[in-house]
């Protein structure tokens, strides 16, 4: 039996969109349950934070809820890796951040390739840290700082959030562009570090600025800078390190990743989502109170942004030696 010619021609289209139609109406109907968020930290710090602000915000934009689960532990890598070995169906989002960026170098060993087996999805939060020193420290501004280390080489105890956390390399990058030199004291976290340096047992420690923020605006703490490119609405008055030291920025940015092979059609609808919420007036004064900015950018934004900081935080690292105990 012959079909007619207009008949085939027509079949044949018909066909062709079919896997076109198969995408939009996957995407549509995305999320369709919950979905999990892995957190590589413990409840109630800043990366913790972002990402239930956000979740809340795509609970209520789709319709199911995004479920947060802390699993911290190996600088974020625990948590890392189960996502990797997750279904790529959209269902196990990892929230990214500046460790992601010198894990690569930190350790020696990892089981994965974070930039080969994760899709970076969106940008969510940028946060400098503060260059902080202890009030007795004769050092009014970072100039006078590097003045006073170079006259006092190894004799300046630098505190921080651990091996590989973004004060200490904050700290060593000062030190790499700065020729000063430092004794790095590392701590479990930045509460521990700011309590050493308010007592004096550390003089300067490049903390998060949330965790900061109140101690240098009630003097407990004597503000320096900070390390972004830009000064911080919360501390106005604080000069960038860049201004005196050109070139300088070190900033901390939080967003999220899928396991590598999550359809594309749902990676933008999650970017459009979460920079839809990066838009409104409420999130973005959320995140100024944090110490951070908004971070909205596309998935392929994304993606160049955490290769070109891991081959600038690997330059660090190599030049520190740190190791990841």
């Amino acid at each position: 039996m012959e079909y007619p010619r207009r008949k085939v021609l027509h079949l044949v289209a018909g066909a062709a969109a079919l896997p076109a139609l198969s995408l939009l109406a996957r995407a549509q109907s995305y999320p369709s349950r919950p979905v999990r968020w892995l957190v590589g930290f413990t409840p109630a710090g800043g990366n913790d934070i972002t990402a239930r602000l956000i979740g809340q915000w795509l609970t209520e934009r789709l319709g199911q809820p995004f479920v947060i689960e802390n699993r911290p532990g190996a600088g974020t890598n625990i948590a890392a890796e189960a996502v990797i070995h997750a279904p790529p169906d959209g269902y196990t989002l990892f929230l990214t951040n500046f460790s992601n960026a010198v894990n690569a170098s930190l350790y020696e060993k990892l089981n994965f390739n974070f930039m080969r087996d994760m899709a970076p999805v969106v940008g969510i939060s940028r946060a400098p840290v503060i260059m902080a020193v202890h009030p007795s420290l004769p050092a009014k501004t970072v100039a006078d700082f590097i003045a006073y280390a170079k006259t006092n080489p190894g004799k300046i105890n630098m505190g921080s959030a651990g091996i590989g956390s973004a004060g200490h390399l904050a700290g060593e990058l000062f030190q790499m562009m700065t020729g000063v030199k430092l004794i790095h004291v590392p701590y479990r976290g930045n509460a521990p570090a700011l309590t050493d340096l308010i007592a004096g047992q550390v003089q300067l420690v490049f903390p998060s600025s949330a965790s900061a923020i109140e101690y240098v605006k009630t003097g407990k703490v004597r503000g320096l800078a900070v390390t972004g490119a830009v000064r911080l609405d919360a501390l106005p008055d604080l000069p960038t390190v860049a201004d005196s030291v050109p070139g300088y920025e070190a900033s901390s940015v939080q967003g999220f990743a899928v396991p590598k092979g999550t359809p594309p059609e749902i990676v933008e609808k999650l970017n459009k989502e979460v920079n839809a919420g990066l838009a409104d007036p409420k999130i973005k004064a959320r995140f100024a109170d944090l110490g951070a900015s908004v971070f909205p950018v596309t998935p392929a934004e994304f993606t160049k942004f955490i290769e070109d900081e891991t081959e600038k935080w690997g330059k660090v690292v190599k030049f520190s030696g740190a190791k990841a105990e």
